[in-house]
């Protein structure tokens, strides 16, 4: 987990880090802007050090877990770029087909912290695939940076395509009941908005983690129950959700939506100071019992 807190952060520093992660600045803006709070000997790319993902000192299940199987699969994706790639891992003391959750990375691909998630999930008995977005541009390059540069190169329009294609593929499996949810973060939680809005009832339940909005106008094209996990200090996404939820309630959407006192934008992720393991903890079991409710259900 990691040594530092988002209190140990100054709030600015925490909102500059979000804009960087979120592609607002680059990494010299970061840093220039940073430096009125390097003190007592801290630089500004010491402070970045802090702030950025510690993937390894996070891992919460191992890769040589014997519960779970894994590997990494291609899917067609015609409508989109031709070919996907994913992550997909089972538990492998499941008697037949389990129920599948499709996990959907942040802006950066499909770096270890969401492998991990996807081995939570498997471990208490879904499938679990995790597409990566930059599988056409060469797939995660293992480098934070370089993935969140290489992620504005996607051409959204077939990217979204992949994912609708990956939770077709998800559905498709032998190991999979039919019957599939999708978790996403961030980006990924905007994804799972917009998933939402285009798959019907081929989705049984939506979980978003402080995801931005879909067209509003879609909106009653959404037959799955949505688990919306909103961070309270999220300026950036929280604008948009009181015409969302308007949106949701005159479509008659059945939605439930937590807002977590006192966190950051990722409080999920235990990869970074932001994290917040008691909000997490909380957000993971309301997670888990929605996809039993209305995916295992």
């Amino acid at each position: 987990m990691p040594e530092k807190t988002a209190h140990d952060f100054d709030q600015e520093l925490l909102i500059l880090f979000d804009a960087y992660v979120h592609g607002a600045i680059d990494r010299r803006t970061f840093l220039d802007k940073a430096a009125k709070y390097a003190v007592g000997g801290v630089t500004a790319a010491m402070l970045l050090e802090q702030l950025s993902p510690k993937f390894a000192a996070a891992q919460l299940v191992s890769l040589d877990d014997r519960r779970i199987a894994q590997e990494y699969v291609e899917f067609d994706s015609p409508a989109g770029y031709g070919k996907g790639r994913g992550y997909l891992v089972r538990p492998t003391g499941a008697s037949g087909p389990q129920p599948g959750v499709l996990v959907i990375h942040e802006n950066r691909g499909l770096n270890p912290h969401i492998e991990d998630i996807a081995r939570r999930l498997a471990l208490v008995d879904f499938v679990a695939f995790a597409p990566d977005a930059l599988f056409p541009l060469g797939g995660y390059p293992g480098d934070e940076d370089r993935a969140r540069t290489l992620f504005r190169d996607l051409d959204q329009t077939k990217t979204r395509q992949d994912f609708i294609a990956a939770a077709g593929f998800l559905r498709a499996l032998p190991e999979c009941t039919g019957r599939i949810g999708a978790v996403g973060f961030c980006y990924g939680g905007g994804m799972v908005n917009f998933l939402a809005t285009r798959l019907g009832s081929d989705l049984s339940a939506g979980v978003a983690f402080y995801g931005s909005a879909p067209n509003l106008e879609e909106v009653p094209n959404i037959k799955a129950p949505l688990l919306i996990q909103s961070a309270e200090v999220d300026e950036r996404i929280n604008a948009s959700w009181p015409a969302y939820e308007e949106a949701l309630n005159a479509a008659e959407v059945t939605y439930e939506r937590y807002l977590y006192p006192g966190t950051q934008h990722g409080f999920n992720n235990n990869t970074t100071p932001r994290y917040d393991a008691g909000a997490a903890t909380l957000a993971w079991e309301r997670t888990i019992a929605f996809l039993n409710r209305y995916v295992r259900g």
